[in-house]
C-alpha cells in the first residue's frame, strides 16, 4: 500500500531553516509528481510546493518562492522541502502528498512552529 512519512518538523526562530524529508513506498515513486502541502489552525489545506518526476520541474506558491526548495531522490524515494528564512506565518503541519491512480494519498503529517 501507499506510505508517506514525513519528517524533519520543529521549533525553530524566524529566520532560520529547516529540512523537511517525505520518505515514500508501494507506488512508482520515480514517475510520480510529488506534492507539499501545509495547513495553519483555522486555514485550509494548501499547497506549497510541487516536483515532477524527474525534478525538471518544480511549482512553488507565491508565499515560499525564494526561500523554499523542493528536491528529490528517485533512488532513495524520497522528497525534501528546504525551508529557508522561515517566517512565523509558515507555521502549521506539512504534509506529504501523491496522486496516484486517481487517488490522493497524504502522510501523517510533521509540525513546523516558527517563532519570532
Amino acid at each position: 500500500q501507499v506510505q508517506l512519512v514525513e519528517s524533519g518538523g520543529g521549533l525553530v526562530q524566524a529566520g532560520e531553516s529547516l529540512r523537511l524529508s517525505c520518505v515514500a513506498s508501494g507506488f512508482s515513486f520515480s514517475t510520480s509528481v510529488m506534492n507539499w502541502y501545509r495547513q495553519a489552525p483555522g486555514h485550509e489545506r494548501e499547497l506549497v510546493a510541487l516536483i515532477t518526476a524527474f525534478g525538471s520541474g518544480k511549482t512553488y506558491a507565491d508565499s515560499v518562492k525564494g526561500r523554499f526548495t523542493i528536491s528529490r531522490d528517485n533512488t532513495e524515494n524520497t522528497v525534501y522541502l528546504q525551508m529557508d528564512n522561515l517566517k512565523p506565518e509558515d507555521t502549521g503541519a506539512y504534509y506529504c502528498n501523491v496522486r496516484y491512480n486517481l487517488n490522493d494519498y497524504w502522510g501523517q503529517g510533521t509540525q513546523v512552529t516558527v517563532s519570532s
